[in-house]
């Protein structure tokens, strides 16, 4: 069965379903990297109520698979997936989740940790926050920026 690699979506997810289907019986697995973000209730020290994330289909998707195409030409990987989601998410629900496959664990840690890094800060997705002060748009931050740079790839956010 072959298993999407990037999925944008309104619903929920289960790791433990879709780490199933990443795998799925291939022998040559022997490890599974994977990373779930979630909605904090706080955020540059304010108290977040909800956060809304909006995208641009089409682009969104094709940016996200070029990322993975990266990771797999870095690294000596068997399969990652990526899901997103978008709309209206409560303190406490999954934003995101990376899954990453290998045959060892230092290709699953790196490949998931650049896929982070890179999704980061150059996946077109446009999240704004409600706090008791009104709603706000979160900008990108320098230490994202960073965090790519370490990879070799310099693509400030604007």
């Amino acid at each position: 069965m072959s298993v999407a690699r990037v999925s944008i979506q309104t619903a929920d997810f289960d790791l433990s379903q879709e780490v199933a289907a990443l795998r799925d019986g291939d022998k040559r697995v022997g490890a599974v990297c994977s990373f779930v973000g979630t909605v904090r209730d706080r955020n540059d020290g304010s108290t977040v109520a909800s956060m809304e994330l909006e995208h641009y289909p089409g682009m969104t998707e094709k940016a996200i698979e070029a990322m993975i195409d990266e990771a797999h030409r870095r690294f000596d990987i068997l399969g990652a997936r990526v899901i997103h989601r978008v709309g209206l998410l409560q303190p406490l629900d999954q934003i995101m989740m990376v899954a990453v496959v290998s045959a060892h664990r230092g290709q699953s840690f790196e490949a998931c940790e650049f896929l982070m890094d890179y999704l980061k800060t150059q996946a077109p997705f446009w999240k704004k926050e409600q706090t008791p002060e009104g709603a706000r748009w979160v900008d990108a931050r320098v230490a994202d920026d960073a965090a790519l740079a370490r990879w070799g790839i310099r693509a400030p956010n604007a």
